[in-house]
């Protein structure tokens, strides 16, 4: 049985869409990342990056999301690229996009407009402008494309789906008016029952809501002392 470690955000949102997708059966086990559970040493010897999500199948351990996405994509024979180079090039493409920009930038823009200590205004204006930069890219493909990897709903399209809540939060409440092709395909994607099981697994399990000085101290120990005084 594959297992899960899970907690409500886009990383993990977009493992549970593809496991959805794929009809596999697996068990969750939840990361209250509020309360320090990504810390403990029984889930830091599963991701020593201390982050969720992470997946046990069977003695194989993974823990970065996108390579989650590869591993079960290749395992399954799913959600991969029409064959041939051209079409796994694509594929590993705008999924490393997605993974070394779309994602980190995006999480760092909703850092610094929402967890920094003190206002930092050039961080703020770097991260969401680097944000949206990363969007118009996608969204000036995709009105060439179906998908990110062109005809077929791949795993990169999934990474993105991941993060496609932040988007108005980060960039603002038009966002999608400003990406209209990127909302087509977040819209189709979200309209999958797939895509609905996974979003519901949000609400399966009570995480902690509080972002309260402890909370602080364990997702950014790096500044919870900052917090606290």
């Amino acid at each position: 049985m594959i297992r899960l470690y899970y907690y409500p955000g886009p990383n993990p949102a977009k493992v549970a869409l593809f496991l959805e997708e794929a009809g596999l059966p697996y068990e969750v086990t939840p990361v209250d990342i509020r309360k320090g559970d990504q810390h403990h040493p029984e889930f830091v010897a599963i991701n020593p990056n201390a982050k969720a999500p992470a997946l046990i199948d069977g003695d194989t351990v993974i823990f970065d999301s996108n390579a989650i996405l590869l591993y079960m994509a290749d395992k399954t024979g799913r959600f991969l690229s029409a064959s041939g180079d051209a079409g796994r090039g694509q594929l590993l493409s705008w999924l490393m996009f997605v993974a070394t920009g779309v994602g980190p930038y995006s999480g760092q823009a909703v850092h610094f407009k929402s967890y920094a200590p003190e206002p930092l205004p050039y961080a703020v204006n770097r991260y969401v402008y680097e944000t949206e930069r990363h969007w118009r890219v996608v969204d000036a493909h995709l009105s060439q494309s179906r998908y990110l990897a062109g005809e077929t709903y791949t795993i990169a399209d999934m990474a993105l789906w991941g993060w496609a809540l932040a988007l108005p939060f980060i960039v603002g409440e038009d966002a999608w008016a400003r990406l209209p092709n990127a909302k087509r395909l977040i819209d189709e994607i979200s309209a999958r029952p797939a895509a609905v099981r996974a979003r519901e697994l949000a609400h399966r399990h009570h995480y902690k809501a509080e972002m309260d000085a402890d909370a602080h101290a364990h997702m950014f120990p790096q500044n919870g002392r900052l917090v606290d005084a």
